[in-house]
Formats: structure tokens, C-alpha cells, sequence
């Protein structure tokens, strides 16, 4: 049912003969319904700008709040009203939907979106009397937009195209997040659902814990991937090369230009909007990998990464402003599939919600673990070698989820 990287056109090919992934239709003639409704992803990085507007209008502090309002609540209802989507793309229609620039365009045209919607926002900082509650609204609500941003990267980098891979570095650079182009792309998709990867949440392990793992370990796997790279050239890591320094470049006289233009206020307004920025994707890499481990194979290595390591979403309304980065499995088993393309399966672990319930579920560890835990043992079968196991409570872990005697896996 599932393929390795390097079999794609075959999958295909046994795709169309068997009728295609779960809900698929083989007639080349698809239609995508939600064509249209894609354009979310550029409307919805506006909402901090919005929210500026209504406070200049009605005087309230609130207003800056919106963005995480409808991010927490309001589109968690939208996935509960439009409900999941399991339809296909056929194999035959992939060529064609791949083909449509409409879809680059998309997320091309969000770049400078991101950047005008955080030019604004620091303007009105840095040129309006804003009380602590108003401008803590307004930071992480630019935050969360710029976190937003680190997605657009993602789907830009994975692509071969030039451009594509440039706008990649741009966009992440607004947030200060540049090495995520070599860690994510060379490091994450290597070692995902392993104990190596920082990138993987455990079971039983607290986002909390996740997050200070994460951070460290994804900024030491990038700088040591290009340090690697770079020696095998015969040059420094400091050379110009270095991709982690190329997105620096743009983010650190960005940032110092918004202090020397509006002064010290700039200060806690940038760091706030980073953090939070850098939490959205840590909270995105922790549920989608928590707990699911790939098989160690006879040789010590690992075998490669399949749809069933990663948990997906097929929810509608969050789908559509995260370019389907939740249907996260299909991404990972085909890096390169553009995201109007990507399928979902039968049997893949789901998540209950989309990405922004799952992300305000997971900074609640105990409710987290009373909704996920369950989900992921009946995803292996009660098997508790098939999963990621946090090590620090491993024992315990392995106590509570034991089997009955005479209870064989499934």
C-alpha cells in the first residue's frame, strides 16, 4: 500500500490498476473542489492587520488578540462544522494538478505577504502608544502569523525550482528560522521517527520538555550538515555558501534596522513575535510525529519512512490555510509533491482535529496524553516496540501499556 522514495512512479501505476489511495477516483478528469478556497492561504496571514484596524477604531486592546482567537478557537469550529475531506487526486490527474501554476502562485504571492504583514505591525508598534495588553496581543499575533511563514518555507523548500528554494530562505528569514531549510529538508526527513531525531516527539514526553530537545538539536543538526557539506567543497562553514548564513543575512539587518528606525520598543516586540513564531513550529513537529517509531532493520539501520510514520488530518478548514500540511504522511513519503497533491490513505494514524486544536491540546500534557496515548497504541497494535518511547519514563511506560499474558500483538 505504501512506497519507498525512490517508487513513486510505481506506486502510481499500482494506484490507478487497484483504483487509487483511499477515496480515489482513476478518471483523469479531476475536479478540485477546493480550488478556489486555497486563496485562504493569503487572506489569513492579514488577520493581525485587521485586528490594528479594529483597535484604531473602536479604541479596545483586544482587537490585537483576534488572530489567536480565531487561530484557537474559531478554526478548530470550522473543522468541526466542514468536518475532514478524504477525496483523491487520481494518479492520472497528479501530472496535471502538479502542472498548474495557479497553485505555485499561491504560495509565491504569500512571501510578501508575511513581510508586509510584519513591516505594518512593527510600524504600529514602533509609531503608536500601545498599553502591555494590546502590545502582547499584537506580538503574538504577528508570532503566530510568522510561525505561518515557517509552513510557506516548508513547502517552498521541498520544491526544485530555483526560485522556489530562494523564496524558501526569504520567508523563513522574516522569523529568524533560516536553518530550517537544511534541517528540516537534510535532517528531519532523514532520521523522522527515530530516537535521533529531535524533531520526533516521544511518547510521554511533555511538549515542554520536546520544545527545549528541539530547538537545540535542530539549530546543531543544520550547522552540522553544512559544516559537512561545506568541508567536502574544501570550505569554511563561515563561507558565503553556508545556507544557514544566507537567510541570516536578511534577518539580522531587518531586525536591527526595525530597532534604529523605532527604537527600544522594537526590542520586546521582535523577540516575543520570534518565540512565538518558533513555538508554532515546534508545536506542528511535535504532533506529527509523536510516539510512532520505524522498524530497525537486521543491518542497525532504519527502514525508510512511510506514510504510517506520521499523523495526518484530513480536516478542511485548517487544511486549507497550511497548504495540506496535514496530510503530513503523503509529505513524507513524497517530499517533493506539491501540496494540491497530496493524498490520503487508509489506515494512517489520524489525528482527531486539525493542527491549531491539536497544538492548544498539546500545551495541556495530561489531557494531551489522555487523547493521543490510546490513538497511538491502537495504531501499533498495542505493540509497544513499534513505538518512540520517551527514555526518561521509558520503564514506566512500558509497565502501563503491557499486554495481558497470552494477548498477542495484532
Amino acid at each position: 500500500m505504501y512506497a519507498d522514495h525512490g517508487e513513486e512512479h510505481a506506486m502510481a501505476e499500482r494506484a490507478i490498476q487497484a483504483g487509487g489511495p483511499a477515496g480515489g477516483d482513476v478518471h483523469p478528469a479531476y475536479v478540485d473542489k477546493k480550488r478556489y478556497f486555497w486563496s485562504l492561504s493569503l487572506v489569513w496571514p492579514l488577520l493581525p492587520l485587521l485586528g490594528i484596524y479594529l483597535e484604531v477604531r473602536t479604541g479596545l486592546g483586544l482587537a490585537n488578540w483576534m488572530t489567536l482567537i480565531v487561530w484557537y478557537v474559531g478554526i478548530p469550529i470550522g473543522d468541526l462544522i466542514l468536518g475532514a475531506d478524504s477525496s483523491n487526486p487520481s494518479e492520472a490527474a497528479v501530472p496535471l494538478l502538479e502542472e498548474d501554476r495557479y497553485y505555485r502562485y499561491l504560495t509565491d504571492l504569500t512571501v510578501p505577504v508575511h513581510y508586509g504583514v510584519f513591516l505594518v505591525s512593527a510600524w504600529y508598534v514602533g509609531t503608536h502608544e500601545l498599553g502591555w495588553f494590546s502590545l502582547l496581543g499584537l506580538a503574538l499575533s504577528t508570532g503566530l502569523i510568522n510561525g505561518i511563514a515557517i509552513n510557506t518555507g516548508h513547502e517552498l523548500g521541498h520544491k526544485k525550482t530555483r526560485i522556489e528554494r530562494r523564496l524558501a530562505k526569504i520567508v523563513l528569514a522574516v522569523v529568524g528560522y533560516g536553518h530550517f531549510y537544511i534541517e528540516h529538508n537534510k535532517g528531519h526527513h532523514k532520521d523522522v521517527a527515530t530516537p535521533e531525531d529531535p524533531a520526533s516527539a516521544r511518547m510521554g514526553e511533555p511538549i515542554f520538555k520536546f520544545a527545549r530537545r528541539e530547538l537545540v538539536g535542530a539549530w546543531r543538526r543544520a550547522w552540522d550538515v553544512e559544516t559537512v557539506r561545506l568541508a567536502r567543497k574544501g570550505k569554511s562553514p563561515w563561507d558565503w555558501e553556508n545556507e544557514i548564513l544566507q537567510p541570516l543575512a536578511i534577518t539580522v539587518p531587518l531586525y536591527i534596522g526595525l530597532i534604529a528606525l523605532f527604537g527600544p520598543i522594537m526590542v520586546p516586540f521582535l523577540l516575543v513575535q520570534a518565540a512565538f513564531g518558533w513555538w508554532q513550529l515546534t508545536s506542528a513537529n511535535y504532533i506529527e510525529h509523536y510516539g510512532l517509531l520505524r522498524r530497525t532493520l537486521p543491518d542497525g539501520r532504519y527502514d525508510r519512512c512511510r506514510p504510517e510514520h506520521s499523523w495526518n488530518a484530513n480536516h478542511v478548514m485548517s487544511n486549507l490555510i497550511l497548504f495540506h500540511l496535514q496530510r503530513h504522511s503523503d509529505h513524507h513519503a513524497f517530499p517533493t509533491r506539491r501540496y494540491q497533491s497530496l493524498r490520503n490513505f487508509d489506515g494512517l494514524p489520524e489525528l482527531p482535529s486539525g493542527y491549531p486544536a491539536m497544538f492548544f491540546l498539546a500545551m495541556i500534557p495530561p489531557l494531551w496524553r489522555r487523547v493521543m496515548d490510546p490513538r497511538l497504541m491502537k495504531q501499533v497494535g498495542g505493540d509497544m516496540t513499534k513505538v518512540n518511547i520517551d527514555p526518561d519514563i521509558r520503564e514506566q511506560m512500558l509497565a502501563q501499556h503491557r499486554r495481558p499474558a497470552g494477548n498477542s500483538a495484532s
